[in-house]
């Protein structure tokens, strides 16, 4: 009977499973790391003759450690995006518009990369969605989401906040994003803008 199972397993392996697939696939849904949240992914492909919001279009959602790296490895980076691309990773139930009720009265942390770095929008980005996922920042419950804005001469990417800057939390996350999360010199390297503004 062993045997006989041992020899379904390799069987499977064969017809093109990989080892490490396999392995996952023994531990099961139990064994996966739950996150906090649950997060949705949404895109952007941008298109003068439609409405901003009939643009937006979410991609999957997910709530495991697992759920992320498959998500994350299964789609382009961001520096390999087409100019007017956005991606967009929020809280489940916030969609990323100012409008919507979360957002409202709130801003956003930016820093902008020259297009020349694209290896660096790429480490921002991945690094930027570990420390929300992961809850990094004491005040992750004033954190909606973050986006990666792919236009002609830069690129930027923003923290979503509840709140404004003069909230003592919003500031001590967009400290923690420069100083300890990115490790960058200082926090001009974010600068905060609310909703509405032009960043």
């Amino acid at each position: 009977m062993e045997n006989s199972r041992q020899s379904k397993e390799s069987s499977e392996l064969k017809r093109g499973t990989s080892v490490d697939d396999y392995k996952l696939a023994s531990l099961g849904a139990t064994n996966k790391h739950q996150l906090q949240n649950t997060w949705t992914l949404w895109g952007v492909n941008y298109d003068p003759e439609i409405p901003w919001e009939d643009m937006l279009k979410e991609i999957d959602s997910f709530d495991t450690v697992e759920d992320f790296w498959n998500l994350y490895f299964s789609i382009d980076t961001p520096s390999k995006l087409n100019r007017g691309c956005d991606y967009m990773l929020f809280k489940k139930g916030i969609r990323p518009m100012w409008e919507d009720p979360p957002n409202k009265g709130g801003g956003r942390w930016t820093n902008s990369v020259d297009k020349r770095f694209s290896a660096e929008l790429d480490k921002i980005w991945l690094d930027v969605l570990l420390c929300i996922i992961g809850e990094a920042c004491d005040h992750c419950d004033q954190i909606c989401g973050a986006l990666v804005r792919i236009r002609k001469n830069i690129n930027k990417i923003s923290v979503w906040t509840k709140a404004d800057a003069g909230d003592e939390a919003v500031r001590e996350i967009g400290h923690k994003l420069s100083c300890e999360v990115l490790n960058l010199k200082g926090e001009k390297n974010w600068i905060f803008f609310p909703h509405g503004s032009q960043d």
